[in-house]
């Protein structure tokens, strides 16, 4: 079945009666657009159109499926092709039809399946107390709020003040003060190790001036424990000077920690702990 063929006969016809497109297609209830797509050969009419339409273009429907007016010596053996031909054009209809539908059904199981491992997901993650990553179901969830690590860095900084405190003193209102940067903390059975970098500094009041009596920057190896509900440091360990630094720190901490403690001059660290115990001093002396 030639499409091209029989659009331009359509065409010709519909000009022979001097109609526009949507006069044609209002005759046979169609829309305009319908017209211009047989015409241009891109599709062909319904089979529950094709008497209307052939009705309306004065002619008989073998004639619009040869694409050509046809006279009685060749009009029974185009009819036979013609009917041959039309079974085959909806047969492909139908086929292509039935793989739209195939192809739709598919396209929807596989977009529940993504939705469905979304949901799984983001169920999996509220049972282990993490936020959603995905919000098409409409809610949002949040985990509680858990500040054990932020209860233990501030245990971590009250261990170091007395144990600076502690120590023997220059000055009698020498104080000291502290600031940490923690890179990783490891959850063990029964405690936690804490790998961090310590800025500790010591100041004291002369003439109502604040003066600086020490300074010391030192990476830590701290194990927490928890104690009738009470985080505690039991023990801490640091790398000793000179020749036993470099192998005190391959023994002490974890390479990933000392990678980033080898940056702690060079990316801020150093300059942000100051800056926290800046503003501590301003505090403690109301200045």
């Amino acid at each position: 079945m030639e499409q091209k063929k029989i659009g331009a006969f359509i065409l010709e016809l519909r000009k022979e009666k001097n109609m526009t497109q949507q006069e044609l297609a209002d005759k046979i209830g169609v829309t305009d657009r319908a017209i211009s797509k047989w015409e241009n050969g891109r599709g062909m009419p319904d089979l529950s159109l094709i008497k209307p339409l052939c009705d309306e273009l004065g002619i008989t429907i073998n004639e619009l499926l040869s694409g050509e007016r046809l006279n009685k010596e060749n009009y029974q053996e185009r009819l036979e092709e013609n009917f041959i031909n039309t079974i085959n054009y909806h047969d492909k209809k139908i086929k292509s039809s039935t793989y739209i539908l195939k192809l739709t059904i598919l396209s929807i199981l596989v977009l529940f399946a993504i939705v469905i491992t979304l949901f799984c997901t983001d169920v999996n993650r509220m049972k282990n107390n993490q936020p959603v990553l995905f919000s098409t179901w409409g809610f949002k969830y949040a985990p509680p709020i858990d500040l054990k690590f932020e209860e233990i860095e501030n245990v971590i900084k009250n261990y170091l003040v007395e144990k600076g405190d502690s120590n023997p003193k220059h000055h009698d209102n020498e104080k000291t003060f502290i600031s940490t940067k923690l890179y990783l903390c490891e959850e063990k059975s029964t405690y936690f190790m804490i790998y961090a970098w310590v800025l500790e500094e010591k100041y004291y009041l002369e003439n109502n001036n604040i003066k600086q009596d020490s300074s010391s920057s030192i990476p830590y190896q701290l194990t927490v424990e928890k104690i009738d509900e009470e985080y505690i440091v039991t023990d801490s360990r640091i790398p000793r000077d000179g020749s036993y630094y470099f192998d005190d720190m391959k023994n002490i901490f974890p390479k990933s920690v000392r990678n980033d403690m080898d940056k702690v001059y060079t990316d801020g660290t150093i300059e942000r702990l100051h800056f926290d115990i800046e503003q501590q001093i301003k505090l403690y002396y109301h200045q």
